[in-house]
This record gives structure tokens, sequence and C-alpha cells, in this order.
């Protein structure tokens, strides 16, 4: 149920892209909001609780390639909940000090450790106001089964026309990794890159007036679903019949290098990841302590894309502060976001599970010097 919670969230996310380059970890959000949910109450643990209805964590236990950590940390003078402190393993808790510098040494430390560098700071300021901060870190790193080679790559239309790009080409047998799933966003040409051991990245490629926010929910919706549509219906496909020495069909792709990170902040869409309640002063978690509120929520994240394999980290942060009652509402308001359109998208796929680890939308591929 983790897993249909998590990717639900990713779809959503996904749908309010701007369509410029970025990445983004519903899986890195979702263990921080499970966990909340467990310790709130009233409206805040009903919001919480239909972004994250399952406590249950991931089966990342075993995987070779993907590691989640989780942690908390509260300061030294907030008067923690008895079932907070019995619940929480001693191993996943920490102390805020007071002091922001040897504090923040101390949280960039933990995500840097967690994701072999790869974010080396954790995405949420910490200050003499601070009570608690929870953090999960996700990082996967995998090699492809079968490896690209380096391509000459420089379109001759499109966005990227005319620029020199790290090209990557590969020749294979497998037609099967190509799909055209038929979804609410047109065709998708779907390409699972297989990993080595458990992980996947599926590119997802639709048509050139679709965009990020359409592609990438349409994508997540369509792993499970069977293709619908003949290969040479997908775009950017092209289906011919060739001479050739033997019969077996061929499958020769070609892409693009990328690196992709992006910073988010949780609480410009606090309806989404069910905060807007915990956002506000109120005793919304009487678990972990009275007059806690979310003060701020952020993901730091980046993933590279190359020949031989491809790797990712996330950072995910929630603050919280030690409040009072609550203040009356004056003010209700809907942020409306424009979609606009670019080249593809990209999934990485935790294959035993289906969990989508990572989504993301790039516009600017990796050049050649």
């Amino acid at each position: 149920m983790s897993t249909v919670a998590a990717n639900a969230l990713t779809a959503r996310w996904a749908s309010g892209l701007d369509g410029g380059q970025t990445v983004l970890s519903g899986a890195g959000v979702h263990p921080l909001l499970a966990l909340l949910a467990r310790y709130a109450a009233g409206p805040a643990r009903d919001e919480l609780l239909a972004v994250a209805p399952d406590p249950a964590g991931f089966d990342l236990d075993r995987s070779p390639t993907t590691r989640l950590a989780l942690a908390a940390w509260a300061r030294r003078d907030l008067p923690l909940a008895d079932r907070w402190r019995r619940e929480v393993p001693a191993a996943m808790r920490g102390e805020l000090t007071g002091d922001p510098a040897r504090d923040r040494a101390a949280l960039d430390g933990w995500a840097a450790t967690h994701t072999d560098g790869l974010v080396p700071r954790l995405p949420v300021p910490v200050t003499p106001a601070t009570a608690m901060v929870l953090a999960s870190a996700l990082s996967l790193r995998t090699a492809w089964a079968a490896p690209f080679r380096d391509a000459w790559c420089q379109p001759t239309a499109g966005p990227w026309r005319g620029r020199r790009l790290a090209g990557l080409s590969r020749l294979g047998h497998d037609l099967d990794a190509l799909r055209v799933a038929d979804t609410a966003a047109g065709p998708l040409s779907l390409l699972t890159v297989r990993g080595a051991e458990d992980v996947d990245v599926v590119l997802a490629l639709g048509a050139p007036q679709r965009g990020a926010a359409e592609v990438l929910p349409a994508a997540v919706g369509a792993l499970d679903a069977p293709g619908g549509l003949p290969v040479a219906a997908g775009p950017g496909v092209d289906e011919q019949v060739v001479d050739a020495a033997d019969d077996r069909p061929e499958l020769l792709v070609t892409t693009v290098g990328f690196t992709v990170s992006a910073d988010h902040d949780l609480l410009a869409r606090a309806e989404l990841f069910g905060l807007a309640t915990a956002a506000g002063d109120g005793d919304h978690f009487p678990g972990i302590a009275r007059f806690l509120a979310v003060s701020q929520a952020r993901q730091s994240v980046t993933a590279t894309f190359g020949a031989t394999g491809f790797r990712a980290a996330v950072v995910t942060a929630i603050a919280m502060r030690a409040g009072s009652a609550p203040r009356p509402v004056t003010v209700r308001k809907r942020r409306v976001r424009l979609d606009v359109d670019r080249p593809f998208g990209f999934l990485a796929v935790h294959r035993p599970s289906g969990l989508v680890l990572l989504a993301g939308w790039v516009t600017a591929p990796d050049g050649r010097a």
C-alpha cells in the first residue's frame, strides 16, 4: 500500500510542474508524512492520512542499489511524549543543541553520509527556534545491464537544434523494452533501460506539445498497463524493414546523457502533501510533543544518467516549531500553475515493488565539449 500511495503522490506532484527541468521524489517525502500521521491528531492527522494512509515502510532493506534512511532531531528542552520515546528507535533520534553552527554541521554530515556526498546539505536551515527536524535520505546507484556507447548528437530540429550534446547510443534485440501506451496525455513511448540489479529507468517521450505536467503522471499510471498501441505509433519511433545478415529484430536507441538537480519548497503546495493544517499553530502532534507545528518542508534531489549507469540522491526534511493555540484562518488561496512543453521525462523504478523512486523532466541535457 505504501508503494501505491507514494506513486500517487509522485503523479499528483508532477501534474503541477511548470515544464522546466526538474526532478522530484514522492518516495522521499512519503515516509516522513506517514511518520507524522502516526503521531498527529485532529484535522492535521486526517490530511496526512489522506496522502500517506499506510504507515508501513517500503521494502528496500535488501535492495543492493537503493538505501533509505530516516532520522529525527529534537531540541534538548522539548518535552517529548512518552509514546514517541517508546516507539521511535533510539538510533533514529538525535538532539539539537541550540547552537546553529554545530547543529548545521551535524545535520549536513548526516545528509552527506547517507547520499555518498551527492546531497551535501540538509535542505532546511536550523535556528535556535527550531524545535525538531525530521529527515529522510534516499540514494540509488545502478549500472546498466547493457551499457550505452558515447555518440555524436547535434539535433537538426526542435528545442535543442544545433547544440552539441552528449549523445548515447545502444543497439539491442529486446523489442519488449520499448512499448507505446495510450494515455490521457496521448501516445507515450516508454523505454525501459534495465539496471543490472533491481532498479530500472524508464524514459518517457510524448508528443512535442505535451509537457511534464501531462507526460510524467501519465507515465507513472502506465507503468503496469499494457502497451496498447503499436510501436510505430509512438512519438520518436520509426519502424523500417531493412536488409540484414540474420532475422533477429533490432532496437536502436539514441538518447542523451543528463544531470538534473532541483530544490523544492513543499509548503508552497502544502495541501498536496497533507501539511496545510499542520503548518498552522495548534496542537497537531500530541504523540510527539505539545503544540508542534511544521515550519519548513523542503527536498533536494540530484540524478545523473550516463553511458554506464544511473545514480541519484534525495534528501527531504521537515522542520517544526513549538507553537501555541491556533490563530484563526483569515484567507484561503488557490495556486494555479502554467504547464510548459519540454522534451522528455524519466522515472527511476524499484523493479520488485514498482515504487517510483524519482520522476524528472529534462530540458537541458549534458553538452559535449
